[in-house]
């Protein structure tokens, strides 16, 4: 189960995600939902389809309970490797 503790452990595609901060201001505000994910980017379905770097960026993740900011930094890996925590 996913929770705010675990999340840069988790799958993050098909989750709902906002960019609340990033060296490129034209990404800042993009939202929608996660549904491809590289070792360095997300990309995130808001109308069309945006590839969001996840270094210097700061996601807000939706879950049922909480919203919560992740540094792109913590989530910057192959996810194969980050769901395994290797």
């Amino acid at each position: 189960m996913i929770t705010p503790r675990n999340i840069a452990r988790h799958e993050l595609v098909g989750l709902r995600v906002r960019v609340g901060e990033s060296a490129d201001p034209s990404l800042v505000g993009t939202e929608g939902r996660v549904v491809e994910e590289t070792a360095r980017t997300l990309v995130v379905e808001d109308g069309g389809e945006k590839t969001v770097p996840k270094g210097y960026t700061t996601f807000e993740f939706e879950l049922p309970d909480a919203t919560v900011r992740v540094d792109g930094e913590a989530i910057d890996a192959r996810p194969a490797e980050r769901v395994r925590g290797v």
